[in-house]
């Protein structure tokens, strides 16, 4: 195994676990359906939050898997970042009061988020610059500065859940 391998995987290994748990960031409402069995009609900006973060994911997930190849192409990486810059930009109009799992929707999203919205919307902003930062880092081709920001991206993503979202087991 050469020497450029061993470092990509060693840098790969926590990152893979940041970014699987970031790959989950889809709330659990079903666009469309009604909330909690009631004939409350779901806001669409429930689904299209939803949608945003359900690309966010999938954004993850193929960041992730060019850094897990030997050749990570970086093009690819900026591209997924950008895109995920664009979708969490989007999600501050998603996130109308009266839209949480305390309102009788089938989502993920707490009440704390309106109740605190200075600290969602500074985590909220904190995300978009990581996002940015990972594009300038892979635009100017530095394959292990891109590998060393994702923890710190992904941890932008683990803030928001940990306050804001409701907790898996």
């Amino acid at each position: 195994m050469s020497q450029a391998t061993y470092t990509r995987i060693v840098l790969a290994t926590p990152l893979i676990t940041v970014l699987a748990a970031c790959g989950g960031a889809s709330e659990t409402s079903k666009e469309g359906g009604s909330a909690s069995g009631s004939d409350k009609d779901v806001p669409s900006e429930i689904a299209a939050r939803q949608a945003n973060f359900e690309a966010i994911g999938d954004s993850f997930k193929a960041i992730r898997t060019q850094l897990e190849s030997d050749e990570p192409d970086l093009s690819i990486i900026a591209a997924e970042a950008s895109r995920m810059t664009a979708k969490g930009e989007a999600q501050g109009n998603l996130f109308p009061a009266g839209t949480s799992v305390d309102d009788g929707f089938e989502t993920e999203a707490l009440a704390v988020i309106w109740e605190e919205q200075d600290d969602f919307i500074q985590k909220s902003k904190d995300f978009g610059a990581a996002t940015a930062k990972m594009v300038d880092l892979a635009n100017n081709g530095d394959a292990e500065a891109v590998a060393a920001h994702v923890a710190d991206l992904g941890g932008t993503c683990k803030a928001c859940h940990e306050k804001f979202r409701v907790k898996k087991d």
